[in-house]
């Protein structure tokens, strides 16, 4: 089963944006496939400028009650004024993720003769990058990818002509130059540091024999020289400080490791462990009568769908895409994707290339858990842990509370203090309380309760401690958060102004709502802290309830404010949509409504006009049941939000439109959040057949689904927990036991389209259509 799972192309990239992505987690390169002088392009993920720093500004808690005021008091513009210079810090942003570097490769005599039979290619089932082609009577070939298992970047060339091979390599860091050095007739080493206060890294090249005839290798200066052979094993391994004490040395064992392995050995090793995570999934959306698509390369592909048409097999790859991203920038033991996942080119990255928490980092781990990548969800959990300790105390010296916070920024440090200058996003201390709800969505999928209990719940309580303090009470006794904001967005004042600091924007509600429920039931579940589940309970009743405003869409703030941009980017408001869990048409159908309307005026003003906000609208319009928007909107994604390489963009290159599309696509098929397995709820007619195997849902299920002109097929559930499990569906369905002769199970049905039965944990289900 399976669409095709490969981009391919009939020439080099010449752009970065063109290059192909390999990564273990940690150590990622970009592969142009060029034939004379090969560029490849390096990071590692802790290369990253500067040191941690303590800069919470000391005016902020005397400030802070003045603020409120002129707030409450209906002064924004005052109110804006004064926080920025009394709850702003300094410095007032973030160092950058850097670069690691190059890998030049020089190749003698390729500018001589023609190339011809070009080929260059990811392989998604192997997350390898194979480049070939025939110059001179010659077939060069290359393999590239990077080792988890043995923590080093291999590149193998060949030959098919003996004493062919001939090139040169070496490591550079324009414009910022490391010290590189030859260690010994077969490594050179280059080495560097982030600034005074910043990690010092090391990047070590070595290269082996693995070809039949016998060859010549040398360093001449800091090049490696290899000649007159036809095979060649390059292994790459680069650290820094943030992990080990002298990372020269630390890449010197993991290269001395990875000799000691022949490379189809390494090149196994690589592949048995990538597939244990890539192949728990496979696809295919619409039938195979398009299978000519397949000649065109993945460039061309995209072409086509810019001009107009559909193309289901791009749609599955885009897919498989963003789930081979995620294993490639995201392993245990890693940091986590940042808003480029592990790949940037740039010393002054866009966005410094950092962790934005008010949507975008959070966006970058919606598949994990669904996509059954529930391993690669674990570098965020540590970071949590990294933010916690400097959360504790951005809560106390800013806002004189207990807890932990974050806004809307984080770094390699995990630091949580307001960063920027832009009254429009600084001041949002809800990036923790988002991100902490990505624990406890873990344990729903896993139903892990050691993992509930030793990891999930303090992060949980914690969050919520944080409000506990925070919340403010209006004179009308409802509690909000404030000073804040809706990120990124304005609203107009009545005296025709424009502010974004506000008391008790809907999104932070939203958020507050969903994780005192969460921290409720982790409670009630583990058995732990009853007072402290009252104390969340009694708050939570206090929080605002959802309002429709004047245009029938659901409001943004406490007042019905008109927005400056009515198509903005970010659609905050709808939070309790998707991710959250609030709104739904199955169980809020007036809000699901407003919701819709609030979607509709954001685009029809121009809304979803970058990658990642247009990979929100399709989980949203699939929350809605709305396959057909939902289609639409992957479609956009493709004919304005990708270039060549499938990379999202913003416009610049942002991974978390890979990640959300992706995750979409998921939403489309299999939804569980309201405690039930709903099958195919937003199945666009272009997809009419298909089937999906692998997806995880909440309570613990692994799920396939195979379908026919947009009606189930046969379904098939795999419990990890007894109990009950529940579907809906269209039409009526009958279930068999797997085992045992297919013993058919007693359905009851709950309400129309809602079947219940019993489940055992570790047994296989069948579900069928009734005919």
């Amino acid at each position: 089963m399976g669409n095709e799972e490969r981009l391919w192309y009939k020439k080099p990239a010449v752009e970065w944006v063109e290059a192909l992505p390999v990564g273990n987690g940690r150590l990622g390169a970009m592969i142009f496939g060029a034939t004379g002088d090969e560029r490849i392009c390096l990071n590692e993920d802790s290369i990253w400028y500067g040191g941690p720093k303590h800069a919470e500004n000391p005016d902020a808690l005397s400030f802070l009650p003045e603020i409120r005021r002129l707030l409450l008091q209906g002064e924004a513009e005052e109110a804006a004024w004064l926080a920025r210079m009394a709850m702003y810090s300094g410095p007032k942003y973030y160092n950058p993720y850097l670069p690691l570097g190059e890998l030049k490769l020089f190749f003698r005599g390729a500018e001589a003769g023609a190339v011809t039979e070009y080929h260059r290619e990811l392989d998604l089932t192997t997350g390898i990058v194979r480049v070939s082609y025939r110059t001179n009577g010659v077939r060069y070939s290359r393999e590239i990818f990077s080792s988890y298992p043995d923590q080093v970047l291999v590149i193998r060339l060949t030959c098919s002509e003996p004493d062919a091979l001939r090139f040169s390599a070496s490591l550079n860091r324009r414009p910022y130059e490391g010290l590189s050095r030859a260690l010994d007739r077969q490594t050179v080493a280059m080495e560097g540091e982030c600034g005074k206060d910043g990690v010092r890294f090391a990047c070590v090249l070595r290269a082996v024999q693995e070809g039949q005839t016998p060859l010549r290798v040398r360093t001449i200066g800091d090049f490696i020289s290899v000649e007159q052979g036809d095979g060649v094993t390059l292994l790459l391994a680069a650290n820094s400080t943030f992990r080990e004490a002298d990372p020269v040395e630390a890449s010197l064992r993991q290269l001395d490791k990875a000799q000691g392995l022949s490379y189809e050995e390494l090149r196994n090793r690589h592949i048995a462990d990538y597939q244990l995570l890539y192949g728990t999934v496979s696809i295919r959306l619409g039938s195979d009568a398009n299978a000519e698509l397949r000649k065109l390369a993945t460039d061309e592909r995209v072409e086509r769908v810019k001009g107009g048409t559909d193309d289901s097999g791009l749609c599955g790859l885009l897919f498989q895409f963003g789930r081979y991203l995620m294993i490639a920038s995201s392993r245990p033991g890693t940091l986590p994707s940042t808003l480029q996942g592990i790949w940037n080119d740039s010393f002054t990255p866009p966005w410094e290339s950092k962790y934005t928490i008010n949507v975008n980092t959070q966006m970058n781990y919606w598949p994990a858990e669904v996509c059954g990548l529930s391993e690669c969800h674990e570098p965020l959990f540590d970071h949590l842990e990294r933010m916690r300790v400097h959360g504790r105390r951005t809560a106390k010296e800013l806002y004189g509370c207990g807890g932990f916070v974050a806004h809307h920024n984080t770094n390699i440090w995990g630091e949580t203090r307001p960063e920027g200058i832009y009254n429009t996003c600084v001041l949002w201390p809800m990036g923790a309380a988002w991100l902490s709800l990505h624990v406890w969505e873990r344990f729903l999928f896993t139903q892990d309760s050691r993992f509930l209990a030793e990891r999930a719940y303090p992060i949980l309580k914690e969050a919520a401690s944080f409000f506990i303090d925070y919340l403010q009470e209006l004179p009308d006794g409802r509690l909000v958060t404030g000073p804040s904001v809706s990120p990124e967005n304005l609203y107009v004042l009545p005296n025709g102004g424009y502010a974004a600091l506000c008391m008790g924007p809907t999104m932070d509600t939203q958020i507050v709502s969903e994780l005192f429920k969460a921290c409720i039931q982790a409670s009630q579940r583990l058995g732990e802290a009853p007072e402290f589940a009252d104390l969340l309970s009694r708050l939570l009743r206090k929080l605002p309830q959802p309002h429709i405003g004047k245009h029938g869409q659901l409001m943004e703030w406490l007042e019905d404010y008109e927005e400056k941009d009515p198509g903005h980017r970010h659609i905050s408001h709808l939070f309790a949509l998707h991710p959250g869990t609030a709104i739904s048409p199955i169980s809020t159908p007036k809000l699901a409504e407003a919701a819709r309307t609030t979607l509709q005026r954001r685009l029809d003003n121009g809304g979803g006009h970058t990658g990642w906000s247009n990979a929100w609208i399709v989980n949203m319009f699939a929350r809605l049941e709305e396959g057909e928007q939902a289609h639409a909107y992957v479609l956009n994604l493709l004919r304005k939000s990708v270039y060549p390489n499938l990379f999202d963009a913003h416009p610049p290159f942002q991974i978390d439109g890979n990640f959300g599309v992706t995750a979409g696509i998921a939403e489309m098929l299999l939804q569980s959040h309201l405690g039930e397995l709903h099958l195919l709820p937003a199945l666009p007619s272009a997809w009419g057949e298909g089937e999906v195997s692998g997806l995880r849902a909440r309570g613990g299920y692994e799920v396939s689904i195979s379908w026919r002109q947009g009606l189930l097929r046969e379904a098939r559930l795999r419990a990890s927990q007894s109990g009950l499990c529940r579907i809906r569906l269209q039409g009526r369905i009958c279930v068999f036991l797997e085992e045992n002769g297919g013993r058919v199970f007693p359905l009851s049905e709950e309400c129309t389209g809602v079947y219940a039965f019993k489940v055992e944990g570790g047994k296989s289900y069948i579900v069928l259509p009734e005919i």
